[in-house]
């Protein structure tokens, strides 16, 4: 199963991130989760949101620059060396994560967004290991 993260390209200057959720926030679209990396000039916001085509389609009208990617969000046991047992059997099954950030909002489990060239095949190898992977309805019900 894989779900579709929102990517917002800003511009990195102050109060330009609150413009964005504004925009979203102004629309009702609830961010669920999200990561923020930065360069000198701008920055990637990249975000799980219960509405991505809606939170897309508000961004462009108000002249942010986005796009729609798919993504997994595994679920995984909150315990040592977890994340990377599921990372070593994605390797050993041929497939690549590109990205990927966390989520840590239970006690006993933790969620990752992982982003790879070949989501087809990330979900395939997930699903043969039975590693879980929950939509963006799930986690907002977390």
């Amino acid at each position: 199963m894989f779900v579709k993260q929102l990517t917002v390209f800003i511009e990195n200057r102050s109060g330009r991130l609150s413009e964005v959720l504004g925009v979203l926030k102004d629309n009702n679209v609830s961010i669920l989760s999200l990561s923020l990396a930065d360069t000198t000039e701008y920055g990637l916001l990249r975000l799980i949101v219960d509405n991505a085509t809606l939170g897309r389609e508000k961004l462009t009208e108000n002249g942010f620059s986005s796009l729609l990617t798919e993504v997994s969000i595994i679920k995984i046991p909150h315990k040592v060396g977890s994340l990377q047992k599921i990372l070593e059997t994605i390797d050993k099954n041929g497939g690549n994560i590109e990205y990927m950030y966390g989520l840590s909002i239970e006690s006993d489990m933790a969620y990752v967004v992982l982003k790879t060239s070949d989501i087809q095949k990330l979900d395939r190898i997930l699903e043969e290991n039975n590693i879980h992977t929950i939509s963006c309805e799930d986690l907002a019900n977390v």
